[in-house]
């Protein structure tokens, strides 16, 4: 991976740990401060919403990184290598493709398709008008001290549109880069299924081991159950 590579995971990473503390500490405040003291916060609930969408999609892009998207491979991994690599380098560049039209759909018109908007002519569109939230407000201090509106800028909140596009499209670029060089076998995961079932029949590895603990564990009547089926 490049340095830029590693910078962007690190990103990643932090910004997702980040947003889930955040989710999990407005809510708790805000059910303590409604049940206990009869008080809260007017935009804690849009400020979670916001939070829960800027998650959803960094963890688009993540996801895409550590190959965490589920897919229904199983005719694809019936023909020829050659024919699943290409299956799997068109699956990533699909992705490529996606993100760079939400991103920005001006550019088919070079391919002559007559398309305009996306997410980051949008966000500038919020970003020069100044639109605020409904209910998502700057602290009195912050208003007094920086001169800013009462509502905050729904920029602000929009970033996560053109920002998180970008994160996933680079990552998709990222995997297809790697299924051309033959360090990865697909952009999705359904490939994790398939080992584990292996992993837990094979009898040297340790999740075998905590298979047949599990199953030893089991009631009888659902072995008896189980037997009754089979005759």
């Amino acid at each position: 991976m490049s340095s830029f590579g590693r910078r962007v995971d690190r990103f990643e990473r932090s910004v997702i740990a980040i947003l889930m503390a955040a989710m999990t500490v407005t809510s708790f405040t805000q059910v303590i401060a409604r049940y206990v003291f009869n008080t809260g916060w007017l935009g804690a609930l849009d400020f979670a919403r916001i939070l829960f969408a800027w998650l959803i999609l960094f963890g688009m892009a993540y996801g895409a990184k550590i190959g965490s998207h589920l897919a229904v491979d199983t005719l694809v991994r019936a023909l020829p290598a050659r024919l699943f690599k290409a299956f799997a380098i068109f699956g990533a560049l699909c992705g490529v493709v996606y993100a760079a039209i939400f991103f920005w759909a001006d550019w088919l018109q070079f391919v002559g398709i007559d398309a305009k908007g996306g997410a980051f002519p949008y966000w500038l569109r919020t970003f020069e008008t100044g639109i605020g939230l409904t209910e998502i407000r700057y602290p009195d201090w912050a208003q007094e001290m920086f001169d800013l509106p009462a509502r905050v800028h729904r920029w602000i909140a929009y970033l996560i549109l053109p920002l998180g596009l970008f994160l996933f499209g680079f990552r998709c670029l990222q995997a297809l880069i790697e299924i051309v060089q033959g360090k990865r076998e697909m952009i999705t995961t359904a490939i994790e299924t398939t080992e584990l079932m292996d992993q837990r029949s094979d009898p040297d590895h340790e999740s075998y081991a905590a298979a047949q603990e599990h199953a030893s564990e089991a009631p009888h009547w659902y072995d008896d159950n189980n037997s009754k089926d089979r005759r």
